[in-house]
């Protein structure tokens, strides 16, 4: 009996989490047909599990706030997004090119840049302090990629099942940049180090409309009630790992126990979800052997069938 509840209390996690990012077609439904293709990354690569673990949805808050630091890019977002209107549809899309770029195919990852290349070309337009912006300027695609490259690297340390070494953290940036490259972003820092440095030294961060803006959305989107909770843990523990210098110009606070909370809770979803099962099927499509005990959730939509 006691199984029985604990196991339909999971499914509701399960149910209610997913429910989230399923507001746009999921990239990877075909993605056995490209048997052997490892992608831009392959089953030895550091951004599997680290793009595979429940750490990422903090990895993923994280970025979304630190990205408002940029006036220029935060403009672009203000003037052209959907996301005060349809914030599950902006998420999940969002969801659906990392997870395209990360485990999908080739042909799955060269479909979700067109997306994006295609979302882009009407982004224009001049920020608060009139300065022009475009999104696939190389240097405002490099603020995007990098900020998200940094922020799932941050979230693994944090609150992933292990710390990466330091090579290993290196490791992860210099494969992110094979992402950023797809979109013409530059610069493209190489090292965790030269990342986190480029990111907390950018000269052209600052206030803006659009950062009170997001800011304030992300503190309490309208989620569902029964995600709410957890939602607000993160975004605490999200807060937590972002630098002082952007935590100032973002106007948050770091709050005490922050940091365990997000670990409790991370671990809790760990628990509940297990690790990505867009993870699972890039390796059953590569080949690779699936770890046990690592997986909880059935293969995605038309994965089961071999």
């Amino acid at each position: 009996m006691f199984k029985g509840v604990v196991d339909g209390f999971r499914k509701r996690v399960v149910g209610s989490t997913t429910r989230l990012f399923a507001h746009a077609p999921y990239p990877l439904e075909h993605t056995l047909s490209y048997r052997g293709d490892p992608g831009l990354f392959g089953p030895d690569s550091v951004t599997w599990p680290v793009i595979g673990d429940a750490a990422a949805f903090i990895g993923g808050i994280r970025a979304l706030l630190v990205q408002a630091a940029h006036p220029e890019v935060v403009a672009g977002v203000a003037d052209h997004s959907t996301y005060r209107a349809d914030p599950l549809g902006r998420l999940s899309r969002t969801s659906a090119y990392v997870t395209a770029t990360s485990f999908g195919s080739w042909p799955e990852i060269e479909a979700a840049v067109q997306i994006v290349r295609g979302a882009h070309v009407p982004v224009r337009g001049r920020s608060h302090r009139d300065r022009p912006y475009a999104a696939g300027t190389p240097k405002f695609a490099a603020w995007v990629h990098n900020v998200l490259t940094d922020s799932f690297l941050a979230a693994f340390q944090e609150f992933g099942p292990q710390r990466l070494s330091a090579e290993e953290a290196d490791q992860f940036v210099s494969e992110q940049t094979a992402v950023g490259r797809l979109l013409d972003a530059d610069p493209l820092p190489a090292t965790a180090g030269g990342l986190s440095g480029w990111l907390s030294d950018h000269p052209d961060i600052g206030p803006s409309p659009g950062l009170a803006e997001t800011v304030t959305f992300l503190r309490s989107p309208p989620l569902p009630p029964v995600v709410r909770i957890g939602y607000r843990l993160m975004f605490a523990a999200a807060v937590a790992t972002v630098p002082p210098r952007l935590r100032d110009l973002l106007g948050v606070r770091k709050r005490p126990g922050a940091l365990l909370v997000g670990r409790t809770t991370i671990r809790f979803l760990r628990w509940a979800l297990g690790s990505s099962p867009s993870w699972q099927i890039a390796l059953v499509r590569v080949g690779a052997d699936v770890p046990p005990g690592l997986f909880r959730q059935p293969l995605p939509p038309k994965g089961d069938q071999q």
